[in-house]
């Protein structure tokens, strides 16, 4: 078997930028609500605060190049940065822009488009739209176009010369087909063989991948369709609706509804095996109360020997052969307002890190 590449989801928001100025609050960022969140009952590991790496700024170099080095050590493959882009418009680009401008930071790296509208979801506004996305021929055309200066540097990471390029909600686009026709096109135009274009499949996008023009998807995890029985999630309009008019009242809501064991639900995605052209996830802890402060979706109790577990029966099941690529996805490497992150925490310092790596190499 081929060596397993692990690809940690990355996200970008750890500086300030105007726009969340002016929605958040002055200097807001993937720290603000990290900072804040609260244990909400006995047992529940909050707050998740970061160990070696501190509270970073991915505006600097340094800050950046540490967690390059941290991610080599421990067998890290690249990072998969979330990408944001609104007709023309970026969000949140200067870490991996800087990124293209420096020698030193020389991790592979992949991009993922993070294509919802940005709305007040985190804290209940899901209809509250902040900046939108519209599609259109003339914006596929201008993207993919601008996707070329990344997809042409040789840390970019490719599967038999094809650059991997990932949409997080395929769901969104009104011809997905035209769209990767489109981007197929200009791709060869530029001199590749062809795009490698994949999906996250979570709970809205179950199908197979060829049969929307992808080539592949990768498990997006936690998978919140498939959690085991009696927990119901995610909760219904109304449900999410009758839990925020109890909180505004000060009525108490079972805490018991808010969270899975994480290995109870590890168990179950181990038990449901693994389907043709889907490339694994895992997660090694998953917790957004920091975000969501009315709906919660809480993996409790994770340990990194219960993630190793998870790690081992990916390994020793997953049929590598089967696919052109050994991609194992990791999410995420510090989403940490969500509380899951392979970076060191307070808690748990490297243990996740070198799990990683002892199970994998």
């Amino acid at each position: 078997m081929e060596k397993i590449k692990p690809i940690a989801i990355y996200l970008p928001q750890f500086h300030p930028i105007p726009e969340n100025d002016t929605w958040w609050g002055k200097g807001f960022t993937e720290w603000t609500n990290t900072k804040k969140a609260k244990p909400r009952f006995k047992g529940h590991y909050q707050p998740h605060l970061p160990a070696d790496l501190g509270y970073y700024d991915l505006r600097l170099e340094e800050a950046r190049l540490a967690q390059e080095a941290m991610a080599k050590t421990y067998g890290i493959h690249g990072f998969c940065y979330y990408h944001y882009w609104f007709n023309g418009k970026r969000l949140l680009y200067e870490p991996l822009d800087l990124k293209m401008q420096s020698v030193k930071e020389d991790l592979p790296f992949m991009m993922c488009w993070a294509n919802e509208n940005w709305t007040r979801v985190w804290d209940g506004g899901e209809q509250d739209v902040l900046l939108e996305q519209h599609y259109s021929k003339e914006d596929d055309q201008a993207h993919i176009q601008f996707l070329m200066s990344f997809f042409k540097d040789e840390r970019y990471i490719k599967v038999n010369g094809k650059p991997v390029f990932v949409i997080y909600r395929p769901k969104f686009f009104p011809d997905i087909r035209e769209t990767i026709k489109i981007w197929r096109e200009e791709v060869k135009n530029a001199g590749f063989p062809d795009l490698y274009i994949g999906f996250s499949r979570n709970f809205e996008h179950q199908y197979d991948p060829e049969t929307r023009g992808f080539d592949f998807a990768f498990e997006f995890q936690p998978d919140f369709i498939n959690v085991p029985a009696g927990i119901p999630f995610p909760r219904t309009f109304l449900e999410n609706t009758l839990r925020r008019i109890k909180e505004k009242l000060k009525i108490k809501v079972p805490s018991q509804n808010d969270y899975l064991d994480y290995y109870e639900f590890a168990s179950k995605q181990m038990a449901r095996g693994f389907e043709e052209k889907i490339y694994p996830g895992i997660t090694p802890m998953w917790d957004n109360s920091a975000r969501r402060k009315n709906t919660p979706f809480i993996l409790h109790d994770s340990t990194p020997e219960k993630y190793a577990k998870w790690l081992k029966f990916i390994k020793e099941n997953y049929p590598w052969t089967d696919v052109p690529e050994s991609f194992l996805f990791i999410n995420a490497w510090n989403e940490w307002a969500e509380g899951n992150h392979l970076e060191p925490c307070q808690k748990w310092d490297k243990a996740y890190l070198e799990i990683t790596k002892k199970v994998l190499q």
